[in-house]
């Protein structure tokens, strides 16, 4: 790994480049061509995300199951898009603000500073910006979008602009979410109902029968972690209820 620095400079650029920021300050500025997933390590969010009373965006720190550790947003939409990488069983790593790039765009330097970026459990690895549908109305915005993908895309990186789900897909997901932590329901419970489930099972159903002599919905807690771990899905384009079918993935 190339020498950190504090600080790359003022200079003229011959070719694009990625500021990538540590967790002790430290920048290190990479040619796009060169970066490697291990350029990451120990990297953190290129710019400082900050909720005061007043601002017009929506920020945070969302605790992320796939990470172990706080991914940051800055607007609800990429809070939107943060859930569905989370949920997803083929991420298995997930950067905010991974670094600032630097190229020269026609007769000008640009930067830019990317929302996300994803890396698949294939290896492959996947740059996300997070952008409403109407803003991409804007030319300008299209542009200013157009460049960095063209780089991530040169460099066999995938590149994704994303506007938004479904609202029952995504309403399902972040109720959900609520079962993404390891702990929140008992291990023990979870691994039961994994060895009961029936294959094609309605919701209801199993419920019933898992719960035995308790309320049926003492045992929905281990069906929803099941759901979120990947290990059961259902039709999620539909409202999450008693008649979703219960499939068997592993």
């Amino acid at each position: 790994m190339a020498e950190r620095s504090k600080s790359s400079g003022r200079r003229t650029r011959k070719v694009p480049t990625a500021s990538i920021r540590y967790e002790d300050a430290a920048v290190r500025e990479v040619p796009v061509r060169q970066l490697r997933l291990a350029d990451f390590a120990e990297s953190t969010p290129w710019r400082d995300v900050r909720s005061v009373h007043g601002m017009t965006h929506y920020s945070g720190k969302y605790s992320s199951a796939t990470t172990g550790g706080h991914v940051v947003y800055e607007s609800r939409l990429e809070l939107a898009r943060l859930l569905l990488a989370d949920f997803d069983p083929v991420v298995r790593g997930i950067f905010a603000q991974p670094c600032r790039l630097a190229a020269r765009v026609g007769d000008r330097v640009r930067h830019h500073v990317p929302d996300f970026l994803l890396v698949m459990r294939s290896e492959t690895v996947r740059v996300v910006n997070v952008k409403p549908a109407d803003r991409l109305q804007d030319p300008k915005i299209v542009e200013a979008l157009a460049w960095p993908g063209e780089l991530f895309r040169q460099h066999g990186w995938e590149y994704e602009v994303w506007s938004g789900a479904d609202r029952v897909l995504l309403e399902n997901v972040r109720f959900l979410a609520a079962y993404r932590r390891p702990g929140v329901v008992c291990e023990a419970e979870v691994e039961r109902a994994w060895e009961e489930v029936v294959d094609g099972e309605e919701l209801v159903l199993a419920e019933r029968r898992l719960a035995g002599d308790r309320l049926p919905e003492e045992a929905r807690p281990a069906l929803m972690a099941l759901l979120w771990s990947g290990r059961l899905t259902t039709d999620l384009s539909r409202p999450l209820s008693g008649e979703s079918v219960l499939r068997r993935c592993a």
